[in-house]
């Protein structure tokens, strides 16, 4: 199992990556307070997904790509700028919104639109197929063992919807709950914000 030593290295930069606040932890804490707890799990469901995919076509050297095709990779950094712009917006305009959440409707169709939230968030920041790459490249051998690209999407998988699991569980607590009613619309508010700067933050890349 030696041969395997150079994931950890990968892992924990990973696990770095995705514990600093970003569009992620703004969707999955979003969903949390305001829907239930299962639409958190499959928001993290997505994350993770979302990061086994990026995980994936990084191995296979998207990376790159884009950093070596400077149009492509400001085409992938607007279009992922407009969706989290989209959320942002989204977010504000039901800032007033503060339903309990035993008011919502559980269906398959909401729990499955929590998850595409979830993928497509992940999915929208090209500098995040960057950074893993960079990170997978740094620390991969010339002479890689076999199913090295399957455990490091495990690993990313793992590691991702891990966190998120734990922050949709925690912020889909009553307590959590109690605190996100009574201050919703300043929450909200705060989290659009925050959102429509990382958008910005995204495009011009500063």
């Amino acid at each position: 199992m030696n041969e395997y030593l150079f994931l950890i290295p990968i892992a924990l930069a990973l696990v770095v990556g995705v514990i600093s606040p970003g569009p992620s932890f703004i969707i999955v804490a979003q969903t949390a307070l305001q829907k239930t707890r299962k639409h958190g799990v499959y928001t993290a469901f997505g994350l993770g997904i979302g990061a086994l995919t990026i995980t994936l076509i990084s191995s296979l050297g998207l990376f790159l790509i884009l950093q070596g095709s400077s149009w492509l990779y400001i085409f992938f950094k607007i279009l992922g700028g407009l969706y989290l712009s989209f959320l942002a917006y989204k977010i504000w305009i039901n800032a007033n919104t503060t339903l309990e959440r035993n008011t919502h409707i559980e269906n398959q169709s909401s729990y499955f639109k929590s998850f595409l939230t979830g993928l497509f968030t992940q999915l929208s920041n090209p500098k995040t197929v960057v950074i893993i790459g960079g990170i997978i490249m740094a620390f991969l051998p010339d002479n890689i063992p076999s199913f090295t690209y399957i455990f490091l999407g495990l690993i990313a998988f793992v590691i991702d919807a891990g966190w998120y699991l734990i922050v949709a569980i925690v912020l889909s607590t009553n307590k959590a709950q109690n605190i996100y009613i009574k201050f919703a619309i300043y929450i909200n508010r705060f989290a659009s914000i925050v959102m429509i700067s990382l958008a910005i933050k995204l495009v011009l890349n500063l």
